[in-house]
């Protein structure tokens, strides 16, 4: 039986292996998080099989599998969504169909939520419903960019050190935290890009 794997803030992780991959490989570590044989394949291969792929030849190609589906006229979930060019990155519908089927631990619907121009107030809100919501249901995407577009997106994982939520960064393949004054301040600097656009996160009930 593959052993569970996991990440804390601190630990090398996979990185994203084209420029426009970020939610691909976002979602593939959420995956990766939710079945164990699936990070075990792509970690180790499979012993069964000589080869010379790599970690990251295995990972790359599961990026594309996924960005297949979250960009596709055909969601993770079977139903129809709009297309998307993957030049341009992973539409956060795509995100919800893949995030919820196969990667929260439990049956979970997810919702986006905008919160781009909302208030300090309503940002501190965020945060904080960002460290709940990991914690109770699963993992978040986080959308992230300049003052005019979303440009990136990380992974939020449920804290391991304090009350900050953990993120993973797919642009340096390592888990760092998500602190809450940064975030309100909209000076994030995940990427070089500052500015929280909005979350893909559990819905709130199961």
């Amino acid at each position: 039986m593959a052993a569970p794997f996991r990440l804390v803030r601190g630990d090398p992780a996979p990185r994203q292996q084209t420029p426009t991959t970020c939610g691909s490989a976002c979602l593939a570590v959420a995956r990766m998080l939710a079945n164990p044989p699936l990070a075990d394949w792509i970690r180790h291969g499979d012993p069964d099989r000589t080869g010379s792929e790599s970690p990251e030849d295995r990972f790359a190609a599961y990026e594309q599998v996924v960005a297949g589906r979250t960009n596709g006229l055909v969601g993770a979930d079977g139903r129809l969504q709009p297309p998307w060019p993957r030049a341009l990155g992973t539409p956060p519908w795509g995100a919800r169909g893949e995030v919820e089927r196969g990667v929260a631990p439990t049956p979970c619907r997810y919702r986006t939520t905008w919160f781009r121009f909302v208030a300090r107030r309503r940002l501190e809100q965020v945060h904080g419903e960002l460290q709940r919501r990991t914690t109770e249901s699963g993992p978040a995407l986080l959308y992230v960019g300049s003052s005019s577009l979303p440009r990136h997106v990380v992974l939020v994982l449920p804290p391991s050190a304090d009350l900050d939520p953990d993120v993973y960064e797919p642009s340096t393949g390592h888990v760092v935290g998500l602190p809450r004054e940064p975030f309100v301040t909209r000076r994030l600097g995940l990427a070089g890009w500052d500015v929280p656009w909005c979350a893909v996160w559990p819905a709130g009930g199961h």
